[in-house]
């Protein structure tokens, strides 16, 4: 009897590590091997352009990340964060119409939010090149206004590369926040404004608070794939507007340097990570409860 309860513990305390196996292998095969490859590429050399790289631990080539691409860097990270702010602008309002006022129609607008993922992500893309054309609607209504003169443009620009990636990634930002601020009581509002609380304040400090893992989650999807985009920057700017997606593909598919782009690639994760870490510190990262 003593046997069978020991030999059942030993297989209760090995059933998280059989639930955990495929996911670990999961990593295993398609996370930590191409890391490592990418790693072991990003230490290599290239003696000629259409020969392997030799394993060489070539330093040189992290050196030369910062020092020729600084500014690719810099730009990718300014333009993601621009367009983080302007989503989470657009989606905090529209989330929170749908979650409070939306009533049967949520599932409708829900719909609508999500209507652009049915259009691949180049369409979308080369849609907004001709919609910001100099012969386009829109840049003919700003010269009739007056906000941009007779020879003004919006194509090519920062803002074109910025707007553009708003748009392909704002969808990121309004689930996470609709589904933080579907799971609040509407009665912990009606609560706080039995106290005596305006709207204002009782959004300030009962909403707002509550739906915080909603806008932490909604960032970061916006950020770090808008950060390492290359479409926008390629289609909607010039080579002042390019980013360090635009490097890396470059070095991989033009220029073939494969250990300069891999450690291109290696900077951006670190510098990515050390800037997911540092807004989980500062937002948090737990439900409120």
């Amino acid at each position: 009897m003593l046997e069978r309860d020991d030999q059942g513990r030993k297989v209760a305390q090995r059933a998280p590590w059989f639930l955990l196996a495929p996911g670990l292998l999961f990593l295993v095969a398609f996370f930590f091997f191409p890391l490592y490859s990418l790693g072991r590429m990003a230490l290599s050399s290239r003696t000629s352009r259409f020969a392997e790289p030799a394993f060489s631990w070539e330093w040189s080539n992290f050196n030369n990340a910062f020092s020729k691409y600084g500014d690719q860097f810099g730009r990718s990270f300014l333009y993601a964060a621009l367009a983080t702010l302007l989503s989470l602008v657009i989606a905090y309002p529209l989330a929170y119409v749908i979650a409070f006022r939306g009533g049967r129609f949520k599932n409708v607008l829900l719909g609508l939010v999500v209507v652009p993922f049915f259009t691949n992500f180049l369409i979308r893309t080369l849609a907004w090149k001709t919609i910001l054309g100099d012969q386009g609607t829109v840049v003919g209504f700003f010269r009739d206004v007056g906000l941009l003169s007779s020879s003004g443009t919006l194509l090519r620009t920062p803002l074109a590369v910025v707007g553009g990636l708003t748009y392909n990634f704002l969808p990121f930002m309004v689930l996470p926040i609709y589904v933080a601020l579907e799971k609040i009581d509407a009665r912990l509002v009606d609560a706080a404004r039995d106290l005596y609380s305006n709207t204002w304040r009782a959004f300030r400090k009962v909403v707002f608070p509550l739906s915080l893992p909603g806008v932490f989650a909604g960032s970061l999807l916006v950020f770090i794939p808008a950060a390492g985009d290359f479409v926008n920057a390629y289609y909607l700017g010039n080579a002042q507007t390019s980013m360090i997606g635009s490097v890396v593909q470059n070095q991989f598919l033009v220029q073939s340097d494969y250990p300069v782009a891999a450690a291109l690639s290696f900077v951006f994760m670190a510098i990515v990570m050390v800037i997911v870490i540092g807004y989980a510190r500062v937002l948090g990262t737990e439900d409120i409860a």
